[in-house]
């Protein structure tokens, strides 16, 4: 093979893939068989087989039980919001977001006391074993699983105030900044990290996504004075969604 030159299932599978997005193939169309894409092509079974396992992993097709392969309905990605402002409510970005009459979001959460393991500790600069309030979040949009959080937070910081568990209290359901403006410790820094790995089977199960498929996973930590006082991992699926940031300018 020379230099720049795709093996056969690629080139195949670049071809249905091209079928795909310029609709020759459209949504809910039956991939062609194994069959068929060997001799259209000029390929062995196990040259078509690997062109479809492909097209599978990319999240194009799905696999129907006795039926066959079936080219997926292709989502137009939405915009989710990330704010380098606080609006004067106080609301978190998504809730802002869904303040706007054509959006309906709506959310639910869990919060538990958990210890701290090795890499929450290093986020948070705390020791291992040490208590945080851990919360989970599953986002929805009109109803559709959209975007999950686990947020972790230092006991040490939160613990006996008004603001230990995130959604109850007084300032339940308000964002971090003005949460821990109450008990004051005054955020001053936000740092989000933005990265992309394959859904973990619970991730993708909960949000709706085909195995394989990608999502973003965006690491962010509040500091106070340089002490980080919350981190969270956030995670969306890249097919559905994109994140846009609104950053002032000074």
């Amino acid at each position: 093979m020379t230099f720049g030159e795709q093996p056969a299932y690629l080139r195949v599978a670049g071809d249905l893939r091209k079928k795909i997005v310029d609709g020759s193939l459209p949504p809910h169309t039956r991939l062609p068989s194994q069959a068929r894409i060997r001799e259209e092509y000029g390929v062995s079974d196990t040259v078509a087989l690997e062109a479809r396992k492909v097209l599978m992993a990319e999240g194009l097709v799905e696999g129907r039980s006795g039926s066959g392969t079936y080219v997926r309905e292709r989502p137009v990605p939405r915009r989710i919001a990330r704010s380098g402002f606080r609006p004067p409510s106080g609301a978190t970005p998504f809730r802002q977001e869904q303040a706007d009459g054509d959006v309906r979001g709506t959310w639910e959460s869990s919060s538990e006391q958990s210890m701290a393991g090795r890499a929450v500790a290093e986020r948070l600069a705390i020791r291992p074993g040490e208590r945080v309030m851990c919360t989970r979040y599953l986002f929805r949009e009109a109803g559709e699983p959209m975007m999950l959080s686990t947020s972790w937070e230092p006991l040490a910081v939160t613990g006996r105030t008004p603001v230990m568990l995130p959604e109850e209290g007084p300032l339940g359901g308000m964002g971090v900044v003005e949460r821990m403006a109450a008990i004051d410790v005054v955020v001053d820094n936000v740092t989000e990290e933005v990265g992309a790995r394959p859904g973990l089977a619970e991730e993708l199960h909960a949000l709706g996504g085909v195995p394989g498929h990608v999502v973003l996973v965006l690491q962010r930590t509040y500091y106070a004075s340089g002490r980080p006082v919350e981190t969270a991992d956030v995670v969306i699926p890249a097919d559905r969604y994109r994140v846009a940031y609104h950053l002032p300018v000074k």
